[in-house]
């Protein structure tokens, strides 16, 4: 008999994601994936699951679900509360879940996004060689609903506690940025980029964060076409960089000033509208 659970209410976005689906960029597929890879490792391995195992992204928080047959479940991201028929319980660590038993998952303190990983991971068909959805070209499974049941498969064995404190994110992201390949169509790109301020706005999203502040000043005009890879910083006519994230279309028009490092991507993928941005070229 399979181990599934079922949805009671999403919260404002979920969406099964795994490590993603790198390296078809020449079909035009984006890497996809969760866009806090660290968390949803963790979460994984908590639970006794391969890193690699799909797990839930949760925008915000807020999803219920029932377990209909016994399972493990761990959350991580930022700080959050957790309730098991209304009682307390922790995040980061193992939560053991009998049958009919309901998990509810609140608002994290701070950041944006939580992740949930079950024993035995979420089984649902792989798609180029991922169960992650990718919002951006519709390849994956659809994004959750209320009543969705999801089958989990084989458990393996839960490690215990992992030595790891609540994500918090940062009220002002640093973040390291390699110059190129189109630096060439800013006047001295280095210097605006170190004495540039922006803000995260509120029209971020998987595909990039898309940043307000400072207007880069670049030529006028546009490229060709080309590739784009993840962490591409974008410029487009107003000036107003985007870095592109794990859903972001594999080619575009406007010049890349830079590429940010991908460990620092993750933090991007947290932060919610606001948040002030610095860049720190480096190379």
């Amino acid at each position: 008999m399979s181990r599934t659970v079922t949805i009671i209410r999403t919260g404002p976005q979920a969406l099964v994601q795994d490590l993603g689906r790198p390296g078809n960029a020449h079909l035009g597929v984006p890497p996809s994936g969760a866009l806090d890879r660290d968390s949803l490792k963790l979460a994984n391995r908590l639970v006794g699951n391969a890193e690699s195992a799909a797990g839930l992204e949760l925008l915000l928080g807020g999803l219920a679900l029932e377990a209909n047959s016994s399972c493990t479940i761990a959350v991580t991201g930022p700080s959050t509360e957790l309730r098991v028929d209304g009682r307390l319980v922790d995040s980061h660590q193992p939560v053991h879940l009998k049958p009919q038993q309901v998990l509810e998952i609140g608002t994290p303190q701070t950041g944006l996004r939580t992740y949930l990983a079950l024993s035995g991971g979420v089984d649902v068909p792989e798609e180029l060689g991922s169960r992650s959805t990718d919002l951006l070209s519709g390849i994956g499974p659809d994004p959750l609903r209320d009543n969705d049941v999801l089958t989990l498969g084989k458990p393996g064995t839960a490690t215990g506690a992992d030595v790891v404190p609540p994500h918090r994110a940062l009220h002002t992201l640093v973040v390291p940025i390699l110059l190129g390949p189109r630096d060439d169509w800013f006047e001295d790109a280095e210097t605006q980029l170190r004495q540039g301020s922006w803000a995260v706005s509120d029209r971020s999203n998987r595909v990039g964060a898309r940043l307000q502040g400072t207007v880069l000043n670049r030529r006028d005009g546009e490229i060709p076409s080309e590739g784009m890879i993840t962490g591409a910083v974008q410029v487009p006519p107003d000036g107003q960089p985007v870095v592109f994230l794990n859903d972001h279309p594999t080619t575009g028009g406007y010049p890349v000033i830079g590429v940010v490092d991908g460990d620092h991507l993750g933090f991007l993928g947290q932060a919610r509208p606001g948040t002030a941005v610095r860049f720190r070229p480096v190379g």
